[in-house]
């Protein structure tokens, strides 16, 4: 077999700006430095966070600098971090092939096939953590320099580069990271305890009983310290008994610096909790203890943290610190019984969801799908049905539009980065609803949302963003072992030449499924699969029922090998 050269420029897709794409066919290919790694992109689908990234650029979370976890001088070294306004590539749902390897690199090898891990968690930026698509470049270029300095997880010590198998079809693995995304959203382990060694903040009002505090503490420990604003000196006298250290203060507004891990807050006042709620940290807990009080009034709250900082709130309307803990469940993992509502379930990310949770094997389930574009809902019945019937769930699919809805879920999921959906899944709610905030709206996002049926109902909300090493190996596992087909995933194919249409078909949501961009086609225009038959009937040939397959994408690379 002939070598493949490197060659010294190729074709990217570049964001040089809020909302300006432009294709770049003649982008340098970086020569890799000594702990550095390029590998040639075999495929990579297209994401709604791309379009988010698009609309926002440098004021997106995680194409801002890096803040901690590597040093200025180090990532001064590697060609392809962009933060800020430094033009990048997005494109982070990748397969790739290792072509070269600088002579320090330890760890990966020429030849190797390698799904993508993108989200570097310890590589922190101010409001969220780097990752590759974003302040690193990403996949939808022909080229990519990666650093084997930021492809090995610190605490883990694994490879975010992860071997995988050359019998599957590059979409197949490709699409394994929306995948696992979807997969990280319910399996996240939720925090239902005070941090061991965090900071706790606690505001009394006048009059409250503290009660339930130390119950509330990890079984690792309790808080490293205690701030505490109170006017009531039994108050503070009570705290001070379970000997931590405690620091008191005289009003909120000293608080204007500081940043907690846990916030309790013994009232209902509206203006206490608005004020407080920018001082809760990332992965920080807000615990509204009402003892019966009501807000009466919405509470504006900044929803895009619960995705992006994953930030939590719960409460209780008794007086019992402890009893808003004890709701909180260990994951967002759906349960038996479930009725639950997909909005937006017809996207691309929702399909995988509604898929995702009728093959689970959960007890009585009601699944509802809920999409404002009845020809996506047809083409997620085709896929959907069969399932929902092999697997024993009540599945039904609706437009609202055309089918008013008025009913109570147990678990709502939310595909669309649109604020006032937080506020409506409250409304929805029934007792105990988990309220999943999957799209990723921009935190600084403030809403108005009923906290008084929140806390009463016992919902949480949470979010998360990305995927870790762990949620890409299992879906890797199913994947290769036939357990879960994720081309089913797949709606359309492109080259390099219809990747900037193809962001613009995310955005105007004119298509049901992923698209799957092979940048060695430079020429190759958008193509839904539905339109192959026409254009490419060899390729069309190989599909099973309309899905992509590995012998489809075998003949779509013979074939357009030169283009």
């Amino acid at each position: 077999m002939t070598k493949k050269v490197i060659p010294d420029t190729q074709y990217a897709v570049q964001l040089v700006g809020p909302s300006e794409l432009t294709l770049n066919k003649n982008k340098e290919v970086h020569k890799p430095g000594p702990t550095q790694i390029l590998a040639r992109v075999e495929a990579v689908g297209l994401c709604f966070s791309d379009l988010k990234l698009l609309k926002q650029f440098d004021a997106h979370a995680r194409k801002s600098e890096i803040v901690s976890g590597m040093s200025k001088e180090t990532l001064a070294e590697i060609p392809s971090y962009a933060s800020g306004q430094k033009p990048t590539v997005p494109g982070h749902e990748a397969v790739c092939i290792i072509v070269a390897v600088g002579d320090e690199v330890k760890r990966h090898k020429v030849g190797e096939r390698v799904l993508v891990q993108t989200d570097y968690r310890e590589l922190k930026t101010a409001k969220s953590n780097a990752a590759f698509g974003y302040n690193f470049e990403g996949a939808l270029q022909e080229y990519v320099l990666m650093d084997e300095r930021v492809v090995i997880d610190p605490i883990s010590d694994e490879r975010f580069l992860i071997p995988a198998s050359g019998d599957l079809s590059a979409s197949a693995i490709a699409l394994i990271e929306p995948w696992a995304c979807v997969e990280d959203s319910y399996i996240t382990s939720e925090r239902n305890t005070i941090k061991a060694g965090g900071r706790l903040l606690l505001i009394a009002e006048a009059g409250r009983k503290i009660s339930g505090l130390s119950e509330s503490f990890s079984g690792q420990g309790g808080p490293e310290s205690i701030t505490v604003i109170s006017k009531d000196p039994t108050q503070i006298d009570a705290i001070q008994q379970l000997g931590l250290p405690v620091r008191a203060a005289a009003c909120i507004e000293e608080l204007s610096d500081a940043s907690f891990d846990d916030i309790v807050y013994l009232g209902a006042d509206k203006a206490t909790v608005e004020f407080l709620g920018s001082k809760l940290a990332n992965q920080g807990v807000f615990n509204v203890v009402t003892a019966g009080g009501k807000f009466a009034q919405p509470i504006t709250i900044d929803v895009g943290r619960v995705h992006y900082g994953m930030t939590r709130w719960c409460g209780t309307t008794s007086e019992n610190i402890a009893d808003g803990y004890k709701h909180i469940p260990q994951t967002g993992e759906i349960r038996d019984g479930e009725k639950l509502i997909v909005v937006g379930a017809a996207g691309p990310m929702g399909q995988m969801h509604v898929i995702r949770n009728l093959c689970l094997g959960k007890k009585d389930v009601t699944l509802i799908g809920t999409d404002f574009d009845s020809e996506r809902l047809k083409s997620l019945a085709a896929k959907a049905e069969p399932l929902a019937a092999a697997n024993d769930v009540d599945l039904q699919l609706v437009n609202p539009q055309t089918t008013p809805m008025d009913e109570k879920f147990s678990y709502i999921a939310l595909m669309a980065p649109v604020a006032p959906l937080v506020a409506k899944a409250i409304e929805d709610s029934s007792n105990g609803c988990l309220i999943n905030i999957f799209a990723g709206i921009p935190a600084g996002t403030l809403q108005e949302l009923d906290l008084d049926t929140y806390i009463a109902n016992q919902c949480w909300m949470f979010g998360t963003s990305g995927s870790t090493i762990e949620d890409m190996k299992i879906v890797l596992k199913r994947t290769e072992s036939g357990q879960l087909n994720t081309n089913c995933s797949a709606d359309a194919i492109s080259g390099m030449a219809g990747a900037i249409d193809g962001i613009a078909a995310v955005e105007n949501r004119t298509l049901a499924g992923k698209i799957i961009v092979y940048p060695a086609l430079k020429e190759l225009d958008l193509m839904p699969l539905t339109q192959l038959k026409d254009k490419l009937p060899a390729v069309a040939s190989k599909l099973e029922n309309g899905m992509w397959t590995k012998a489809s994408e075998d003949e779509l690379l013979s074939c357009l090998a030169d283009r």
